[in-house]
């Protein structure tokens, strides 16, 4: 059997290797059930790998997988794969079985009627203003054993599979365990077992996470652990008889961490089955709460959950609580932020939390999506990217030009996810348009400044006349910067330029001395050699000053005169140099 896919660490966090190398996800996510049906999928394969997507993420449900308990059929799934590796396509399946989307509606039928057996969640009722009232939920219970056995052993069954028809392709590069877990319409289960539960002491390995790990938890989690920490402090401290909200107070987060811990619990036994079967890389992803304050615009809270548990998923792996999921469900790999309605860069970053791997299993799919993968890849390092709802578009789409580019230098980025500091990715939006009485609105998308060796750059907007458009790149430093060689840049993208300052106080002037349109050619030991097409100057760097990434369609403003080239390859070398005096001028 080859090399099955694995991750690896390196210096800056960790990369994916597929066949021994370092791949780079340029991901796409199909609609929620499309990979159930290998006819479906014969009539958008190649639509998608026109895109330059290089893997696919789609469903695997419990309920087609094993209709009858105990039988098992992987006919359909068995073609997906050759279909898939036909294209040239990589997958990540989606194993859609206990729980998806915070229900547990993808569960077999033998499963979804035996309420005895798999007994259902309970919540408050939601049109009854009696707290005592309750309602059962579409969501399988996490405290009885008998749906995380048989999801487990499901489970297992399907990764044993995959290890026989797929080990020696690696078509199938990672699995995601479950789907956007959590409880919906209320904090926690409150049936008899969840209260029983509930009122028990909390286990003690919970409590000495808590208290010996404490300074290095998500600040998150700390704000909500005020009343654990006076309490762990306290003289009186005696954990033998405690239940949940004697530990940790009573609020709807004391909820929250109650069921993030036994749900993180029930996707390791299922995570673990996986493992010992066929241990490729596993992960799982979260619904993510949206907070105003965290909100990047103004959709309305339910599409993206809201600021409190049950409005999002309870007990899912947000923030709050990510430091549950790390610690106990070791068998997943990362725990995966959706990233729709979120702050982009800040969520990647609170994702890379104790420094583990970051990938964005589902996103927006538009221009203000594909224009954040940038930050992903080249600010935190992310495994890759993945828009939701890719097969409902068609092939002109922002994707396409994206992943078309991320393409063509992606070997190029992976050498720079390895070595700290090299890369910044950055993304500029369209600006707003003027307030009614004519003043203009605050750039959404402000310059950022980062250093790079002895050099600090300036990242802005690409502009000379008319209206400043949207863009969005990535600038990687490419060598050691010695003195017999001078530092050099890769500048990708478009809609913005790079203005360089070397950082040496004896340096009185910092121009640009080689700026070069490159071509991508990959070789044919896959490798990628960037050729030289032009040597840029004059206007292109606005008279020396500005290395200069053009938009495909730059605005003029009505100026007669054609100062700014339009993109072409979107890829450029740019070499600055400083002039260093000693005394007086």
């Amino acid at each position: 059997m080859s090399q099955i896919p694995r991750l690896e660490k390196n210096a800056v966090s960790h990369q994916l290797l597929v066949k021994g190398k370092p791949f780079l996800i340029l991901g796409a996510e199909l609609q929620n059930s499309s990979m159930t049906s290998a006819a479906y999928m014969r009539t958008v394969w190649q639509k998608i790998a026109d895109m330059h997507v290089n893997t696919v993420l789609g469903c695997v449900c419990w309920e087609s997988i094993e209709p009858v308990e105990g039988q098992f059929d992987f006919s359909e799934l068995d073609q997906i794969i050759h279909d898939a590796r036909s294209h040239g396509l990589h997958l990540i399946l989606l194993w859609f079985g206990s729980f998806k989307n915070g229900l547990s509606t993808y569960v077999p039928r033998w499963v979804k009627t035996d309420y005895k057996r798999f007994p259902r969640m309970h919540i408050k009722a939601a049109d009854s203003d009696d707290s005592n009232k309750l309602q059962t939920a579409d969501v399988l219970s996490i405290f009885h054993t008998e749906a995380q056995k048989c999801d487990a052993r499901a489970f297992g069954e399907l990764l044993k599979h995959l290890k026989q028809v797929d080990g020696d392709h690696s078509t199938v590069i990672m699995v995601q365990v479950e789907n956007e877990t959590g409880l919906l319409g209320d904090s926690r289960n409150r049936s008899a077992a969840a209260n029983k539960r509930f009122a028990e002491d909390v286990p003690a390995e919970l409590i000495s996470f808590l208290e010996e790990e404490h300074d290095s938890l998500h600040e998150d989690l700390k704000e909500n652990l005020e009343h654990f920490t006076k309490y762990i402090k306290s003289p009186e401290a005696e954990w033998k008889s405690k239940s949940w909200e004697a530990a940790f107070g009573k609020s709807k987060h004391t909820d929250e961490l109650f069921m993030a811990y036994h749900y993180a619990k029930y996707l390791d036994q299922v995570a673990a089955a996986g493992k010992a079967a066929y241990p490729i890389p596993l992960y799982t992803n979260v619904w993510l709460n949206y907070v105003g304050k965290d909100g990047e615009n103004d959709f309305p809270a339910i599409a993206g959950g809201g600021g409190d548990p049950g409005d999002y998923p309870s007990g899912g792996g947000v923030t709050n609580v990510l430091d549950i999921w790390m610690k106990f469900a070791p068998n997943l790999d990362l725990i995966a932020p959706d990233i729709y309605l979120n702050d982009y860069v800040a969520s990647c970053r609170q994702y890379r939390h104790r420094n583990q791997p970051l990938f964005i299993p589902e996103q927006r799919r538009d221009e203000y999506g594909a224009r954040r993968v940038w930050a992903a890849l080249g600010s935190f390092q992310a495994l890759g990217t993945s828009p939701f709802g890719i097969d409902t578009l068609g092939v002109s789409n922002p994707f396409t030009t994206t992943y078309g580019l991320l393409s063509s230098v992606s070997d190029i980025i992976l050498d720079a996810q390895r070595r700290p500091g090299s890369s910044l990715g950055f993304f500029f939006d369209e600006l707003p348009p003027p307030s009614s009485d004519g003043k203009q609105r605050p750039d959404p998308s402000p310059p950022i400044t980062a250093t790079f060796g002895s050099y600090e750059v300036r990242i802005e907007r690409c502009f000379v006349f008319g209206h400043p458009g949207a863009g969005a790149g990535m600038i990687i430093h490419i060598n050691s910067e010695t003195p017999s060689e001078p530092p050099r840049f890769i500048l990708i993208g478009y809609g913005f330029q790079a203005v360089f300052r070397s950082l040496n106080t004896k340096s009185i002037f910092t121009g640009i001395l080689n700026f070069l349109e490159k071509e991508p050619i990959r070789g044919p030991d896959g490798k990628t050699e960037l050729r030289t097409l032009r040597r840029l100057n004059g206007d292109e760097t606005r008279s020396g000053r500005f290395a200069m990434m053009p938009g495909p369609d730059p605005d003029y403003g009505g100026f007669p005169i054609c100062v700014t080239i339009p993109a072409r390859t979107m890829v450029a070398e740019v070499e600055p140099y400083s002039l260093e005096e000693e005394g007086e001028l």
